[in-house]
């Protein structure tokens, strides 16, 4: 009985958030199915004014935004997210098609904590991951 009891707690305990923020629907998608499929509870947002709606409520434990989005763009929406004293130590990982040393040191700038080129593979978005977010069930 003691292995089952285990396993239940397993089950219940939470789930790593995680915050996908892009105005291309197919990269949500993808990025919802992987990390769904990887036992992470996925929260999503297509561009940054509606990520910081979305981050207040549900409080990501990482977050993987967009540089290129209308409205409010990735860097913006990163420094906002980096100066506010309860969000500020959430790890945020820029996603972009450019792979240029002037994005990746912007990205630097407002408090990004990693850059992944798109397209990305399921091994980089579950190593930055495993690299930068706390597992609240371990």
């Amino acid at each position: 009985m003691e292995a089952n009891e285990a396993s239940s707690t397993a089950d219940t305990a939470p789930k790593l958030k995680v915050m996908v923020v892009d105005d291309s629907k197919t990269i949500r998608r993808t990025a919802e199915t992987l990390l769904s499929k990887a036992g992470y509870q996925v929260f999503s947002a297509n561009d940054g004014f509606s990520a910081l709606a979305e981050i207040v409520d549900h409080q990501p434990d990482i977050i993987f935004m967009d540089i290129m989005m209308p409205r409010l763009d990735g860097y913006q929406t990163c420094a906002l997210i980096k100066n506010n004293e309860k969000f500020h130590n959430t790890p945020i990982i820029m996603l972009s098609s450019k792979d240029g040393l002037f994005d990746r040191a912007r990205g630097r700038i407002v408090g990004s904590d990693k850059y992944l080129t798109k397209p990305f593979t399921k091994e980089e978005l579950l190593g930055a991951i495993q690299e930068y977010a706390v597992d609240h069930s371990a």
